[in-house]
Parts: C-alpha cells; sequence; structure tokens
C-alpha cells in the first residue's frame, strides 16, 4: 500500500499589533513592590532610576537606571573578552562621544550588578575613563543566566558557547540544581555542555567538526544537574579519547602527502556510523564508541586524493 508524505502545517503568521501593550500603556499602572526595592537599591549602590515601564511584550516591568561603572561586572560564567572588539567598541563611542547602546543588568543579593550581554561595552566605557553606564536593571536574577539568547555584542563562535554554557551549567548547579533539561533556554543546545567540558580540558579542541554527530547524538538529560555534570566529564573524556585517534589517522594521511584544512572532517565523516542513518534517535554511548573503533582502525592508504578533494566541512579550529 502507497503511504502519503505527511505535510508540516505552516505556523500561522501572528496578525498585525495583535501582542503586547500600546505605547501609551507602558507607563500606566503602579510598578510592583520588587521594582520599588529594586530603585530604592539603585540610590543606594550610588545610582540613578531614570525611568520605570512595563516591557512592551511581555508586560513586565523593568527599571532603565544610571549606574557607577564600578559596581558592574560581567557574569563570571561568560566568554572570555576579545581585546581587539573591546577596542574597536571604545573608538567607536569615543569618536561619537556617545554611548548609545544600554546593557542589561541584575542586582546581586549582597549588592553589586552583573551583566548579562555588556562584557565588551563595559570594557569599552572603562577604556576610555567613563563614569557611568546606563542599564536595564530587571528584577529577576535568572535573567543572568540567558547569555545566549541575550549577547548581540559579537557573535559566538563553538568554543565560546559552549564555555559559557558549561560555566553556566557549574554555577546553576550549586545555586539552583534542578534537572538539566529544566534549563533548555539558557543552555540552548545540549552537546554545547558535553563540548564546554571539552574545551576546558583541551583549548585547542576541533568542536567544530564533532558539532553534527554530537547534536544527533545528545539530548538535555533528566538527572539533576550536579549529577549531569558527572554524565557530560565522562562524555567529555571519551570525545577526546576519540579526538585521539582522529588526530592519529590525519597525520598517517598527511604522511602520506595529503594536505588540506578539511582532513579532520573528512575523516571524522568516514567513521561516522550515523552520517547516512535517517530517523532513531541514535546513543551517544554507542554512536562515540563505533565512531572510536573505526578510527583505531583507519587505513590512510586505501584512501584516494579525489575522496579528500571532495570532501568539505569545518575545517581545525
Amino acid at each position: 500500500m502507497a503511504t502519503t508524505k505527511k505535510t508540516k502545517k505552516k505556523a500561522s503568521k501572528p496578525e498585525a499589533r495583535s501582542r503586547g501593550l500600546t505605547a501609551t500603556a507602558l507607563t500606566s499602572g503602579t510598578p510592583p513592590q520588587a521594582i520599588e526595592s529594586l530603585r530604592r537599591a539603585v540610590v543606594e549602590d550610588g545610582g540613578e532610576p531614570l525611568a520605570t515601564y512595563r516591557d512592551p511584550v511581555g508586560g513586565r516591568w523593568q527599571l532603565l537606571a544610571a549606574l557607577p561603572i564600578d559596581v558592574v561586572q560581567p557574569t563570571p560564567f561568560q566568554r572570555d573578552l576579545s581585546e581587539a572588539h573591546a577596542a574597536r567598541l571604545a573608538d567607536v563611542i569615543d569618536k561619537i562621544d556617545r554611548f548609545l547602546d544600554p546593557i542589561i543588568a541584575v542586582r546581586g543579593a549582597e549588592g553589586g550588578y552583573w551583566t548579562p550581554n555588556g562584557h565588551h561595552r563595559l570594557a569599552a566605557l572603562r577604556a576610555i575613563g567613563a563614569k557611568a553606564v546606563v542599564a536595564l536593571v530587571l528584577p529577576e536574577p535568572e535573567t543572568a543566566y540567558r547569555i545566549l539568547a541575550l549577547n548581540t555584542e559579537k557573535a559566538h563562535n563553538v568554543r565560546e558557547k559552549s564555555l559559557e554554557v558549561i560555566r553556566m551549567a557549574r554555577s546553576l548547579a550549586e545555586l539552583d540544581p534542578r534537572p538539566e533539561k529544566e534549563f533548555a533556554l539558557e543552555f540552548e543546545d545540549p552537546s554545547l555542555l558535553t563540548l564546554g567540558a571539552t574545551y576546558e580540558k583541551k583549548g585547542r579542541f576541533s568542536g567544530g567538526a564533532y558539532a553534527p554527530v554530537l547534536k544527533r547524538v545528545e539530548s538535555f538529560l533528566g538527572t539533576k544537574l550536579p549529577a549531569a555534570l558527572a554524565v557530560r566529564e565522562e562524555r567529555s573524556a571519551a570525545l577526546l579519547e576519540l579526538d585521539e585517534a582522529v588526530v592519529a589517522a590525519v597525520a598517517a594521511l598527511k604522511e602520506r602527502g595529503f594536505a588540506s584544512p578539511y582532513l579532520k572532517a573528512f575523516v571524522i565523516a568516514r567513521i561516522n556510523p550515523i552520517r547516512f542513518q535517517r530517523g532513531g534517535e541514535p546513543e551517544f554511548d554507542a554512536t562515540i564508541g563505533k565512531m572510536l573503533a573505526s578510527a583505531r582502525k583507519f587505513d590512510a592508504a586505501k584512501i584516494k586524493a579525489d575522496q579528500v578533494a571532495a570532501a568539505s566541512g569545518p575545517p581545525e579550529e
């Protein structure tokens, strides 16, 4: 019997002007106690509340404030500062003599402010000697863990993104040890947790080459974060063991005269047991185990030049 292919229904497009608040409603109503407490705290911290209003999409109250630059720090688990990017920002701000892009900030329980998306802007302001920074101060502390969704300063690469995610997971494991799967929004993709743990051990790991495989075999774990992190460490160790075998296979290809920035991606594609598999939910341990066995048996003598030439993928990072 012939089968009919199921077609996905396209999501209906929202009607224009059908969501959120009108412009005149953003300041209507009485701010909740959390906002009033935040206003007082900003003043105590040497800052100046500028305006309170409601978010035009979700209607949540928030505070626009000027903060002394010394009381604001980037969240400790976000990516490292790019000195070059911060210098470019400082040059632009200095030339136009304006700071037009407020950062987002949350206040810590013991004072001080964290910004999940203003690392480079803070560094740029400090570089030109600024005294204050304008911030959108939110009363919800969990915003500090929404880095990946909020960061628009500089595009993440795989290494930066995965290191941020594993650092967030370690912080949350102490503060809010719920199951890993409940942080899907904060972590974005489960493979980033394993890659992050791997990058911590090997800074020059070629995560981009393994990402396509990992995205298919990883899922968020139902165990609480401390136990889930132990699993991520085990998977990281397995990934590094696989990488050693892949590096050896690449070295064998180079000895035979092959020269290409895609050699590692080529080897990984050759040993990937789920490359042409459609459907199903392949498991991490089984897939990585098969890849390791194949990498150890990789025979560079059987590889032809046209096979490598036809390969494509992310080069080694």
